[in-house]
């Protein structure tokens, strides 16, 4: 291993380069942790006789349709912090959390995992408190994923294990709640009610503000769900909570939901269509995770680079929307907006010190502007996800992806001859609906002709409500699904080997996240291309103080010099 190097001493930007003198930027982590206010809450309503009314007697008088009408008119988004008045059947004090505590599991993508952190800061301005333990909690809630149908039965299984949990619970303690959250939620909505009766609460990813409700709906023993999707829920105003104390890094939700309707995906169905949040509020949000001294954000959304931001007036002049060449959508052009390439820009204005990722983006969203602000900007990774799913024109057809393999191969060059030492990654699914041997042939060569640093591969799964389910025979055999996964992984790890062996003899700047899973020894963290990096912990010296040594810590940038294994095997995740 060849020795680390490190020099304590702050620069001004992130323009490293061969050359460039490259400093371990060393920031303190702090995280500001306000507790909740005392609230003087309403008395329950009473009956004539002085008596209070119980939970039943008030939800079956329960609210009008005029206030259904009312609560539909009313603009999702808010941009004040004060208390909205509770439904005419809850007190104030029931929608407290009064202490309770909240285990809460993430299951699936990135996205899930910032839905987590949206949950739990709702929760928590509700008086709910947050365990690790999860046999302390008074209630499990679970994020959960629909996109494969594996990831669906782990969920079950998952609750089989808490039906255990529940029916030992004591009787001394207040009876343990257990919600579904997230896209499982949205996709078998009754289903998850009829088949599992612990089941409390379910939740869907626009309905996480009807939590507080929805538990103390709950507590009266009542299953309660608000599986609603939104036209304009963004959470712009809500500022998700890190579930991570020592957390190096961050992801902000710019986006939610999906257009492009392509057949095979579940997303439109469990996440409703595309809406941005307004820039200003995703730089508020960016720049207080500056504050607390995270060094690393990355911008989430279905289809992170449609980004379109139409909330202010001034900006919705009737310019449309620039494809990458080649491509094309499945819905009509949309007109105004702030686009994604002013929003990347604003974002890495913020703090030149922190690097700034987005996923996962779709191919057709790669006009030249955005690929040029890549280039020019330090502190914007040179790493881009460019989903392929096939290297089959016939098949990205079936797919309604919006583009041949021919324009996708064209973009890869565009987006190399740009952005010179960009690191690919992408993902392909083995036998989709009428995949034949020569369809699976071309996609292994796509695989050998771009070489990706890294991929994400899994066979196809099909799902209800989508275009495959309804017009397409799921016809490919699952053995024969397994096999051409298993090809694809073999051919993507031989050609990432290769694409990474650049790295070798080369120093990489390295932001680090923590002790390695590999050896109590090691640290690991990311380079600029997102390739994990293991280096040993060492102590390092400081060449401004001669004499001193000193160890890197989570959140520090060093700077690595080592060998091809020190950067992760193949940087392949699959399944089924």
């Amino acid at each position: 291993m060849h020795p680390l190097q490190c020099v304590l001493q702050v620069q001004r930007s992130l323009g490293w380069g061969p050359l460039a003198s490259v400093s371990w930027l060393s920031l303190r982590m702090c995280r500001a942790h306000s507790s909740l206010s005392s609230t003087t809450c309403p008395s329950p309503e009473r009956q004539e006789d002085g008596a209070p009314k119980d939970f039943s007697s008030r939800l079956a008088a329960g609210p009008t349709f005029q206030h259904f009408l009312k609560s539909a008119s009313a603009p999702q988004e808010k941009l004040s912090s004060e208390v909205e008045d509770p439904p005419p059947y809850l007190t104030m004090d029931e929608l407290l959390g009064r202490q309770r505590k909240v285990y809460l599991e993430t299951y699936g993508c990135q996205m899930n995992v910032n839905d987590t952190e949206i949950a739990w800061s709702i929760l928590q301005k509700s008086g709910y408190l947050r365990t690790s333990n999860l046999q302390e909690a008074d209630v499990i809630l679970l994020v959960t994923c629909s996109i494969r149908e594996k990831a669906e039965q782990t969920i079950w299984n998952r609750l089989h294990q808490l039906k255990a949990l529940k029916t030992r619970r004591p009787r001394s303690r207040v009876p343990l709640r257990i919600g579904i959250l997230g896209c499982m939620a949205e996709r078998l909505k009754e289903e998850i009610l009829n088949r599992e009766k612990m089941v409390d609460v379910l939740a869907g990813p626009d309905a996480y503000r009807d939590l507080p409700r929805l538990l103390a709906i709950a507590e009266s023993g009542q299953q309660a769900a608000n599986v609603l999707l939104s036209l304009d829920e963004t959470y712009a105003d809500v500022m998700p909570v890190q579930t991570s104390p020592s957390a190096t890094s961050a992801f902000v939700s710019i986006m939610r939901g999906c257009d492009n309707m392509c057949s095979y995906c579940i997303v439109p169905f469990t996440r409703g269509r595309e809406r941005s949040r307004p820039v200003a509020s995703i730089l508020e949000e960016v720049k207080k995770l500056s504050e607390q001294g995270l060094k690393e954000v990355t911008l989430l959304g279905q289809n992170v680079n449609s980004f379109r931001d139409n909330s202010e007036v001034q900006f919705n002049n009737a310019v449309s929307t620039n494809l990458s060449r080649g491509f094309t959508t499945n819905y009509k052009a949309k007109q105004g907006g702030l686009r994604f390439a002013h929003l990347l820009d604003q974002v890495s204005r913020v703090d030149p010190e922190m690097r700034i990722r987005f996923t996962s983006p779709h191919p057709k969203d790669f006009p030249d502007e955005v690929l040029q602000l890549i280039h020019e900007r330090d502190n914007i990774c040179k790493q881009i996800h460019l989903p392929a799913q096939s290297g089959s024109s016939r098949v990205l057809e079936a797919m309604r992806r919006g583009y041949s393999r021919e324009a996708y191969v064209e973009l890869v060059h565009h987006i190399r001859e740009s952005i010179p030492g960009v690191s690919l990654s992408s993902d392909f699914i083995a036998g989709f609906c009428g995949e034949t041997e020569e369809d699976h042939v071309q996609t292994v060569s796509l695989l050998r002709e771009v070489q990706y640093n890294m991929g994400f591969l899994f066979a196809y799964s099909m799902r209800q409500k989508t275009r495959a389910y309804h017009r397409l025979k799921d016809d490919v055999p699952e053995e024969v699904k397994l096999r051409r996964l298993e090809e694809l992984i073999t051919v993507f790890r031989e050609e990432a080997t290769k694409a990474n062996q650049i790295s070798v003899g080369c120093t990489q700047l390295v932001l680090v996240e923590g002790p390695s899973k590999r050896s109590a020894t090691d640290l690991c963290g990311r380079n600029d291309g997102n390739l994990k990096v293991i280096f040993p912990d060492a102590e390092m010296e400081d060449v401004n103080n001669p004499g001193l040594r000193v160890r890197a810590q989570p959140g520090d940038y060093v700077l690595v010099k080592g060998s091809l294994w020190e950067f992760g095997e193949s940087g392949v995740s699959s399944g089924m």
